[in-house]
């Protein structure tokens, strides 16, 4: 677990008396695109929201680089762990380029302002999510599927090596989430390391390099997911009895959903 970059032990999760998971052991392998799985309310964005430094565990530790994360200075971490949240507040009447400038925030010292390196981030970033001709549109105007865009422009611009998505699907439809998570796959494939919270467990095994799975605050299952995907763990975690067969596409696994029975109308 000390090998990886990111890692937590010993986790206790809590939002003031409610304890939503204890004695969590997680390590993110490095150069991978992990992907958080469960049921709602399992615990996977409480988890997210540790590691990213949002939520500080009542026990145990998150570790970045061989060092607790809450002893980090916030700039120091906001260059290596970027975050893409469930939901953010957009200040009143900012454009879009505005937006996703702050993403370079973290890279702004007294003597260093603005630069040409600042300006490549913010284009680059702009036209990996494909929102370039929003630059000048409120952010409070577009769409939800746009905004969700914008907002993981801003989390690229950042140019972390590490970069958590909570639920970056979001708003999307179909069309827009698989170019979300192509983008993602991109930027793994580049040598980022992703992690990822869904909730669609065929996308998750489609694109995870790395899946851990949870239920009840506790990890049940991890690894890669064409050995830890099983019909018996869909039923275990998710109350669903299905079939398992491989994504004509990908050759991952493919959950099928057991057909309800119907019943007969009497004659």
């Amino acid at each position: 677990m000390a090998d990886a970059r990111l890692y937590g032990s010993d986790l206790t999760l809590a939002y003031d008396q409610r304890v939503v998971a204890t004695e969590l052991n997680v390590a993110i392998p490095d150069r991978s695109f992990t992907v958080i799985i469960g049921p709602n309310a399992c615990g996977k964005s409480t988890l997210l929201r540790a590691l990213a430094r949002m939520l500080k565990p009542r026990t145990g530790a998150v570790h970045l680089d061989g060092s607790v994360i809450t002893a980090l200075p916030s700039k120091e971490v906001a260059r290596r762990l970027g975050l893409l949240p469930q939901s953010s507040i957009v200040p009143d009447g900012i454009t879009v380029a505005d937006l996703v400038s702050r993403g370079r925030y973290p890279h702004q010292r007294l003597m260093r302002q603005w630069s040409r390196a600042d300006e490549a981030a913010v284009t680059e970033a702009m036209r990996a999510t494909d929102v370039t001709e929003l630059s000048d549109r409120i952010v409070d105007e577009l769409s939800g599927g746009q905004r969700q865009r914008v907002w993981l422009a801003m989390a690229l611009a950042q140019e972390t090596p590490i970069l958590l998505l909570d639920e970056p699907t979001t708003f999307l439809d179909i069309a827009h989430q698989i170019e979300v998570l192509d983008l993602c796959a991109d930027l793994h494939e580049a040598g980022r390391t992703l992690v990822a919270v869904l909730h669609d467990l065929n996308q998750a095994c489609r694109y995870a390099t790395h899946l851990i799975v949870m239920r009840d605050g506790q990890v049940v299952a991890e690894g890669d997911p064409r050995e830890v995907v099983t019909t018996e763990l869909v039923e275990r975690v998710f109350d669903l009895r299905c079939e398992i067969i491989a994504d004509p596409q990908s050759g991952t696994p493919l959950i099928v959903p057991e057909h309800r029975r119907r019943v007969s109308s009497p004659a």
